[in-house]
């Protein structure tokens, strides 16, 4: 049974957001003056990423401990009332997390997820995430095939001879 009235309940949940919460306006900041820029929200990703930097093809979900269920976090309780509703929804919760990670990885995103209690140490947390984006390889060492460049057309590589204005191959 909730302590709660449906009214009081409704209230309390209607507060809670799912965009700009202050842990995603932190790490914004911090990325920012990482020097990285981004996107918000893309909606033609699966999930909708919190941020997306396309030029490191990366995206950053900011979860909430509580929410996602961040392993071995105290602030991964779980409600004693009323668990016949939580349990099921936060189960649903790490599904729906587990399937869009892999949906993006399998289209060639590098994923990031940065938990709400991570946001204490700000250092650790700043060499985390430009291990994480920046260090990655890029699209062109991956086993992907590379996209075409203009050059690709190119039959050969011609260098110029000195003088002559003539070309060798």
């Amino acid at each position: 049974m909730d302590t709660f009235s449906k009214e009081e309940r409704r209230e309390i949940m209607r507060r809670v957001h799912s965009t700009d919460t202050s842990a995603e306006r932190t790490i914004r900041s911090l990325l920012h003056a990482m020097g990285f820029r981004f996107r918000l929200h893309r909606n033609d990703l699966p999930g909708k990423p919190d941020v997306v930097l396309p030029k490191y093809r990366s995206v950053v979900f900011v979860h909430g401990c509580f929410w996602h269920r961040h392993p071995a976090c105290s602030r991964a309780s779980t409600p004693a009332e009323n668990r016949e509703y939580w349990l099921p929804k936060f189960e649903r919760t790490i599904r729906r997390d587990q399937r869009t990670t892999s949906e993006l990885r399998e289209r060639g995103w590098n994923v990031v997820i940065v938990w709400e209690c991570e946001l204490k140490d700000a250092d650790a947390l700043r060499r985390r995430l430009f291990s994480e984006i920046a260090d990655e390889p890029s699209i062109y060492d991956s086993k992907q095939a590379p996209l075409p460049l203009a050059a690709d057309k190119q039959t050969a590589y011609e260098v110029p001879r000195k003088g002559k204005g003539k070309t060798k191959k």
